[in-house]
Order: C-alpha cells, then structure tokens, then sequence
C-alpha cells in the first residue's frame, strides 16, 4: 500500500468554508524532517481524525496550527487569514487542548480561567467561568491550585480554557487520554454540539475506532504527509493502521 491511498476526495459535511488550508508544510528537528510537503484543508462543521504512529508528527501539526511551533516552510491559513502575518487574528479562533495544559500550576482553576477570560475579553466572564465549571465537573474544584489536580482534571480545566472564548475551530492533541468515562461523555458532547453548530474540529487520538465513530474524515499521516484522506465511512480500523508501517517515519519522537 502506498500513499496513493489519498484518491477518495472526503464528504463535505460542512459548510464550505475553509476552516484550516495548508500547504506544502514542511519542519525538522535536527536532522529529523517530521512534515515533508503535508498538504491539508478542513471545512466548517467536519469534524476531521488525524491518526499515525507514534513519533510521524501528529502533535507537531498541532503545534504548528496553534503557533507554538514555527513552521521551516509552507503556508497555514485558519479562516482566510495568514497564519505567519497574523497569527493573533488565528489564536482568537481557534482552542486547542494539547499534551500540556497551557495553565498555570501555581495558580487555582478560578484564577486561570479569569486569567485566560479576561485575555480573551470574554463577556460576562464570571458566569462564563461558572457555567464552564459546572459543565467539566470543576465547581468542588475552583479554588483547587492546578498543580494539585490530577491529571484528569487537569485534562477537564484546559478544555475549560479552551472554550472560553467559543473558539470557532477546536484542535485536540489526544484529549481523552486521562479522561474518566464520564469526562470522555462531557467531551464527546463538546465535539458533537461544535460540529452541530457547524464549526471545525482537528483531533488526534490513539483510539481508533473511537476516532472513525466521532469523525466526519479522517486523515492518516506517514512519512511527514497525509497518506490517506477519506469519509470516515468508509474507513476500516485495519485501513488506518496498514500506513502506520508503509512510509518510511521521520522518528522524531513527537507523538
């Protein structure tokens, strides 16, 4: 098999609009090059899985559609705007949940959230705060310094800052890892109701089949490209992991 996998254009599920439009993106570590040439779009309302293993550049892609990465080459677009020349245009649209909070340890739930609400200039920001703490399950844990939550709920008050500001596209780096079943219902829930109110999704996960089930596309990278990009009816778990070994992997240790 080989990356001619890439032939079934995807179903638009959504609105048209490009939510996320890169191309030729390219970065190295070292010597390690980890996206050789990716070309990638994503429409309003889909909801798209990107799957790979382990170390071929799923939260590198991440990174760099979020700007904590800096591309070598290539060009990202997030809704028309150039994510190199205004990259603060891009962060007001976007939340992203990655491997690491992005919240301050030292600080309570509370103190973050109005931290990162007022960043954001999010109206009525103390009943935005308590209605996201109601829903993650945070309220017994508001005056909670972060440091001292597990890693669970740690996983549940990032996602909290993440849509604070009711991001127009939600990137997930493995946001169920450490998550409860009862957490993984609550973000199920997120996802469903963004697609529903046909704004995107990027999520990479390590399940597979829980992948495919919640997704509109799915994406599957090897080699630092996208080898396969179909409907996700018409994606097998066995479709998903035949890539995982047939492109030679940058092996940069990114997950």
């Amino acid at each position: 098999m080989t990356s001619s996998t890439q032939e079934a254009p995807a179903r638009d599920s959504g609105s048209g609009v490009l939510a996320i439009e890169a191309v030729r993106l390219e970065k190295s570590f070292g010597n390690a090059a980890v996206l050789r040439g990716l070309d990638m779009t994503v429409r309003d309302g889909e909801v798209v899985a990107v799957f790979g293993a382990n170390g071929v550049g799923k939260s590198t892609l991440l990174r760099v559609l979020t700007t904590l990465t800096r591309l070598d080459h290539g060009t990202i677009s997030v809704y028309g705007s150039d994510l190199s020349r205004r990259p603060e245009i891009a962060r007001l649209l976007l939340g992203a949940v990655l491997h690491s909070p992005m919240l301050y340890g030292d600080l309570t739930v509370k103190e973050n959230l109005s931290f990162f609400g007022k960043m954001f200039r999010v109206p009525r920001l103390a009943d935005r705060v308590s209605e996201l703490a109601d829903r993650m399950g945070l309220t017994p844990r508001l005056d909670q310094k972060v440091r001292e939550l597990s890693h669970g709920y740690q996983k549940r008050a990032a996602l909290a800052r993440t849509l604070l500001h009711r991001p127009r596209l939600l990137l997930l780096d493995e946001a169920e890892t450490g998550l409860d079943e009862s957490a993984r219902v609550i973000l199920d829930g997120v996802i469903s109701e963004h697609r529903a109110a046909g704004r995107a999704v990027v999520m990479t996960t390590h399940s597979i089949e829980r992948g495919i089930a919640g997704a509109d596309r799915v994406l599957v990278l090897a080699g630092g490209r996208i080898a396969l990009d179909r409907p996700s009816s018409q994606v097998t778990p066995n479709d998903v992991t035949g890539l995982y070994g047939d492109l030679s992997s940058p092996g940069s240790g990114d997950a």
